[in-house]
């Protein structure tokens, strides 16, 4: 048995995770102006340092908005947010998501699983077909969800490099850390034997060249994840 090396988060860190914090709560609701550093950092009783570094990374994130000359404001995350921000709202809580985001989430990897299908189908070689059937049984061979996760990643990855769109493989990776997030959630509810059948399944009708078949269980097991047998959301 493996154990990961514990680390003390840093100040900053902890001054970014408390003003997350208060801001997915709506405890500070979008608008509210932040009170000046030198005040933050008394009454959080830590240096304008840290005040600065982690306002700039809440800033980077789309949680606040720096206007010159007017101060720092609560911004509308859902319209400036970016990736990072999706990552801040998947560790809130312990990573404990709402239905609506795990929805959001499962419709996007929807429509880009339907391209990369397609594309692959088309265009992928044989050996880029034998890759994904190595990656398929990397999955099954995981020991554990960590691996699981991987390997079910680097399928999806892979089977976007296989059809040949220059972009779809830079979208994927940017998405890894939430889909893996997911795929662990998935893995500790259901087990990674259901994550490999349902990657089995896919490969299967990409190796058939069956479009139609291929697109259907897109749908089949993403719906089973948002609606269906296998949920991967949890109530708040």
């Amino acid at each position: 048995m493996e154990f990961a090396k514990l680390s003390a988060p840093s100040l900053k860190d902890l001054f970014v995770q408390q003003l997350q914090g208060m801001i997915l709560s709506d405890e500070l609701p979008m608008g509210t102006q932040l009170p000046p550093e030198r005040e933050l950092a008394q009454q959080m009783q830590v240096s304008r340092a840290v005040v600065n570094g982690g306002l700039a990374e809440l800033a980077q994130q789309g949680f606040l908005e720096v206007r010159p000359r007017q101060g720092t404001f609560v911004a509308d995350y859902r319209r400036k947010g970016n990736l990072s921000t999706l990552i801040a709202i998947m560790e809130y809580q312990g990573g404990v998501l709402g239905k609506d985001e795990i929805r959001s989430i499962l419709e996007v990897r929807r429509a880009l699983e339907h391209l990369a299908a397609q594309r692959a189908i088309r265009y992928a070689s044989d050996e880029a077909l034998a890759r994904l059937g190595d990656i398929v049984a990397r999955i099954a061979a995981a020991q554990n969800n960590a691996q699981a996760a991987e390997a079910a990643f680097a399928f999806q990855h892979e089977l976007a490099l296989a059809g040949g769109n220059s972009i779809l493989p830079l979208i994927y990776y940017s998405f890894k850390a939430p889909v893996i997030t997911l795929w662990l959630r998935f893995c500790r509810m259901y087990g990674i034997g259901a994550l490999c059948r349902n990657t089995e399944t896919l490969y299967n009708y990409l190796c058939r060249r069956d479009m139609d078949g291929a697109e259907r269980w897109i749908d089949a097991y993403l719906e089973q994840a948002i609606d269906g047998s296998q949920q991967i959301y949890e109530e708040r």
